[in-house]
């Protein structure tokens, strides 16, 4: 029994779908098709990618007031939450109650 598997060899080590020394799986003809499909659509995005609506120079700053208005509101949206400003007089006023060393 174990000179067989000695001679023979043909079995995988430890866990046969993971690992460095795992069985490789059988390519099935949907797993074909799926990969074609894919690269249908990726060489589709490269086509439509490479033909830019604008050209550079009508795309800089093409949007500037567009996102200058949505930070602005942003910023107020974000200062209407933040509290009012807070003195520490204010924190410290009850200690007033009577100034002796300051005539």
């Amino acid at each position: 029994m174990f000179l067989t598997t000695i001679l023979l060899r043909k079995r995988i080590p430890g866990k046969q779908w993971i690992g460095k020394y795992r069985r490789p799986r059988q390519v099935t003809i949907s797993m074909k098709q799926a990969m074609i499909r894919r690269l249908e659509i990726e060489a589709e995005n490269e086509y439509w990618l490479s033909q830019p609506y604008l050209t550079q120079e009508q795309e800089y700053k093409h949007n500037a007031e567009e996102r200058r208005a949505k930070w602005e509101a942003f910023k107020s949206l974000k200062q209407a939450k933040f509290p009012e400003h807070r003195y520490i007089s204010d924190h410290l006023n009850h200690l007033n109650v009577s100034k002796k060393w300051t005539c």
